[in-house]
C-alpha cells in the first residue's frame, strides 16, 4: 500500500496548522506531526475506518485521531488522504 495527501487534504493541515500556530506555536508543531504521523497505520490495516456510504460506489471511509476526523480513499493499492477537520468544525 501507498500513502499519498491530495491537495485538499494538504490545505486543510496548513490551515490547522495556522490556526492553532496563532496561539501557541509548538502546540501546532505537535498537532501537525501526530496528524501527518496517524495514517501510517493505514498502510497494514487500510479499511480500519469507518466506511461512509454516502461516497458509494468509492470506498471512502474516516478515522479520528483525537478530535480531528481524518477521511481517506482506497483506490487499488493506494490510499489517498483527502480531507481533515477538527470535530468541532461545522462540516
Amino acid at each position: 500500500m501507498e500513502l499519498k495527501w491530495t491537495s485538499k487534504g494538504l490545505s486543510d493541515l496548513t490551515r490547522l496548522y495556522d490556526f492553532l500556530a496563532a496561539v501557541n506555536q509548538p502546540a501546532a508543531a505537535k498537532t501537525v506531526q501526530q496528524l501527518t504521523s496517524a495514517p501510517t497505520t493505514l498502510l497494514t490495516n487500510p479499511r480500519i475506518g469507518e466506511r461512509l456510504e454516502e461516497f458509494e460506489p468509492r470506498d471512502v471511509r474516516r478515522i479520528l485521531v483525537g478530535h480531528y476526523e481524518m477521511r481517506y480513499e482506497i483506490v487499488g493499492s493506494t490510499i489517498y488522504l483527502l480531507r481533515l477537520w477538527h470535530t468541532r468544525e461545522d462540516r
